[in-house]
């Protein structure tokens, strides 16, 4: 059930202020506690207010950026949102926008994206992010960095005082071949963070996650701050067997993030 705000309220300093804006349905009812998808939906609708006609859309994947592809396909049924070429950032996504109407391309035809729009596993204080516990970081990655703009949907609970904060994945997608040779590298290249490599597998078997490129992932799982993020950045994709990692590094152009008091939006021009 989406929460139900009666009113906007604006600020001068679009950093630190407190957005309240209207519900995403109709149908919400006032004073409910919202859910943490409910606040996935009011962070996906706002960001979907950005989507011009005519535009060249970045699709991204994950809870979030599924409310976010939902509304573009209905506001293309309705008439309200015209000549969308969509570019899904997932299989997932690609079956998805397919089922909604939404007109698909790649980026070989269309190497520059005017807006993309995707969630992040974390948000630090600079908006750099953490993506790819779903499995899509490469092509994310690929589309989010072809985008002139890139907006990220969040709710409160993704913010971090640093990468890895959260102390969950920050992950890596590496080959197949000799992945414990590469997961042990990565685990002693960040052990001063603490850090602790596990090869990402389905639950229901013990077999290894394969991503949409047929690459395996691992996840690390850090105590503290890794430091300079570049640097790091630089480490990881240095170690032959790496294909990509989740950090998305000065990358997101302005964050959206749901709270129980209404919406934030910060805008990395303004940091």
């Amino acid at each position: 059930m989406a929460l139900a705000y009666s009113h906007y309220m604006t600020s001068d300093k679009p950093i630190d202020a407190l957005m309240v804006v209207s519900p995403p349905s109709p149908s919400s009812i006032l004073g409910v506690i919202p859910t943490q998808d409910d606040l996935k939906k009011i962070a996906a609708h706002k960001a979907v207010e950005f989507v011009k006609s005519g535009m060249v859309l970045g699709l991204g994947t994950g809870s979030t950026a599924k409310h976010a592809v939902n509304r573009i396909g209905e506001l293309l049924r309705q008439g309200k949102l015209q000549d969308i070429i969509g570019i899904p950032t997932s299989k997932v996504t690609h079956e998805q926008a397919l089922s909604l109407g939404i007109p698909l391309s790649d980026l070989d035809s269309h190497p520059t994206i005017d807006l993309a729009i995707d969630g992040a596993d974390e948000v630090d204080p600079h908006l750099n992010l953490v993506k790819g516990r779903g499995g899509s970081l490469l092509r994310e990655k690929m589309v989010e960095g072809a985008c002139k703009k890139f907006i990220v949907i969040v709710d409160e609970s993704k913010l971090v005082k640093h990468l890895g904060g959260s102390e969950l994945a920050l992950p890596v997608e590496i080959v197949p071949f000799a992945w414990k040779f590469t997961a042990d590298r990565l685990q002693e290249m960040f052990k001063e963070a603490g850090c602790i490599a596990k090869l990402r597998r389905f639950s229901e078997n013990g077999e290894p996650f394969v991503t949409d490129n047929n690459n395996f992932i691992v996840d690390l799982y850090l105590k503290e701050d890794i430091g300079d993020l570049k640097a790091a950045s630089d480490a990881i994709l240095r170690l032959a067997g790496v294909v990509e990692h989740g950090m998305f590094i000065d990358m997101a152009t302005t964050v959206i993030i749901a709270g129980e008091r209404g919406i934030t939006l910060k805008n990395k021009s303004e940091l």
